[in-house]
């Protein structure tokens, strides 16, 4: 999956909460504010999973991904526009990829338009900084 460093910590649940599945799933579903929707980040690096490269089935593209949560489902897209789901990341991982801050957009669609991962930079990779 996301190696170590990457990984941020998940807040403690009340113990009285970690007892009940239905609370602890509830609880995962919300965001910060409490508020159940979907959200997006850029991740334009490889993504192993189980050690094995996630690639576009579509267009075989290997990093620059979109990526998608809605509630606790974690769907990958790709430059192409090729979306799918990726059931073994978790909520967790995807929460381990955000970064600080973003931008709200009115939908899925728009936010992939304005990212460019609506099919319009089919085929291209953008650069990414070095590590230094």
């Amino acid at each position: 999956m996301l190696t170590e460093d990457l990984r941020t910590r998940r807040a403690a649940l009340p113990e009285t909460a970690v007892d009940d599945p239905l609370l602890r799933l509830q609880k995962e579903t919300q965001l910060g504010d409490g508020i159940i929707r979907l959200r997006a980040t850029t991740h334009p690096e490889e993504i192993r999973i189980a050690g094995i490269l996630v690639m576009c089935p579509n267009c075989g593209a290997r990093r620059d991904w979109m990526v998608i949560c809605d509630r606790s489902e974690i769907s990958i897209r790709c430059r192409c526009a090729h979306q799918w789901l990726e059931p073994e990341l978790t909520r967790a991982d995807y929460e381990a990829m955000i970064d600080v801050g973003g931008r709200d957009y009115p939908s899925l669609e728009a936010a992939a338009q304005a990212v460019g991962y609506d099919g319009t930079l089919s085929g291209i990779y953008l650069s990414t900084p070095r590590p230094e």
